[in-house]
């Protein structure tokens, strides 16, 4: 692999921080997926991590057609591209209740779902659906350990169950598990974990089958828990962040092949004292949440990341001259996720030059719904 693969052969005219994507290693990274998951069919990927129209078009061409997305606007972005099934993964509540009925009003040849944990909601859906005289596919959202949304997979989510089937404008897609609280570096210890938390969720199946209430499927799983829940039978993975990859995702789980497909652009902007580095990269131009080091600084071995704030990167090097003012640097983000959603657009490169840029158009809560 040629190790400058992310260097741009005339960065010159680039305002700084930009983010930089590779059409060419996100496709690798597709092909990776597709690959570890035996095919499309019960592949069911995350859009939040990149936002771009361009990235699901690209998966499209390799024949993905089921999507996740967790905003109206992401959905929006989905139904724009023609995707014909959509799982918009957060309850609506307020008035994205209504903006959901205009997503399944305004793109017809998409089939639009939601996940649901809260009566209420579910018969403010059910009501709305009557109303116009249509039927609304909703997944349970099932709580199997991480807290944070969904019900416990226990005697109410039976009663849940039932309320969907009894409704005629609703029909019961499934079953929805998200399990990001699951981060075991080691795979088998991961796997361990994830298979005792989803053993719950397992016998929830048997118990509404039992009671003849049908199942149809099982979407589980983020990036981490992707190469365990494809083993399973008729369960849909949703790995997001295998797209782009990030630096935080590499040093965690080498088991899986994904590459790096997206790099910050920076420039070293002072030098305030002997060995001391600032670049312009922010809290307002990458994920700031963890702890240092937060990018992996490439070409910045001796180099030690000690403070940041809205706009500046302070980093030590044990080599004065490592950088220099008005130097490029290159470095990957440790999350990914929130990081593209500081960007307007990316830019693209292909063979070490600036191809185009792609809009992350799903950036913000709205487009037009």
């Amino acid at each position: 692999m040629n190790n400058d693969w992310y260097k741009i052969t005339d960065p010159e005219n680039i305002i700084t921080p930009a983010l930089l994507v590779y059409p060419d290693r996100i496709e690798k990274n597709i092909a990776t997926m597709i690959a570890m998951a035996g095919g499309t069919q019960y592949l069911r990927p995350h859009i939040k991590t990149h936002k771009t129209s361009e990235i699901v078009h690209l998966q499209m061409k390799h024949g993905i057609k089921k999507f996740k997305c967790a905003t109206i606007a992401e959905a929006e972005l989905l139904g724009k591209c023609g995707v014909k099934d959509i799982l918009l993964a957060m309850q609506p509540v307020g008035p994205n209740i209504d903006r959901f009925f205009g997503l399944i009003a305004e793109y017809p040849n998409s089939t639009f779902s939601t996940i649901v944990d809260d009566l209420e909601i579910i018969e403010q859906i059910a009501g709305i659906a009557d109303g116009k005289g249509i039927q609304v596919p909703l997944w349970l959202d099932i709580n199997n350990g991480m807290n944070r949304t969904g019900i416990q997979p226990n005697a109410q989510a039976v009663e849940l169950c039932k309320h969907i089937y009894k409704k005629p404008n609703l029909l019961a897609a499934g079953l929805h598990v998200y399990d990001g609280h699951i981060h075991n570096k080691d795979l088998s210890e991961r796997e361990e974990k994830c298979n005792e938390d989803f053993e719950a969720v397992l016998d929830l199946r048997r118990t509404l089958e039992e009671l003849d209430i049908h199942v149809p499927c099982i979407v589980a799983g983020g990036s981490p828990t992707f190469p365990i829940h494809l083993k399973r039978e008729g369960v849909e993975t949703s790995p997001g962040t295998t797209l782009l990859w990030d630096a935080g995702y590499a040093a965690s789980y080498k088991d899986m092949d994904f590459i790096p497909a997206a790099v910050l652009l920076t420039r070293a902007i002072s030098k305030p004292k002997p060995n001391l580095v600032c670049f312009d990269l922010g809290h307002k131009h990458m994920a700031p949440e963890m702890t240092f080091p937060r990018v992996l600084l490439l070409e910045g071995e001796g180099c030690t990341q000690i403070g940041q704030s809205e706009e500046h990167l302070v980093v030590q090097c044990l080599d004065e001259d490592k950088f220099k003012v008005g130097d490029v640097a290159y470095a990957i983000p440790v999350h990914i996720c929130p990081t593209v959603a500081k960007y307007n657009e990316v830019l693209t490169v292909v063979d070490g030059s600036l191809t185009s840029s792609w809009k992350v158009a799903a950036r913000n809560l709205k487009i037009n719904i």
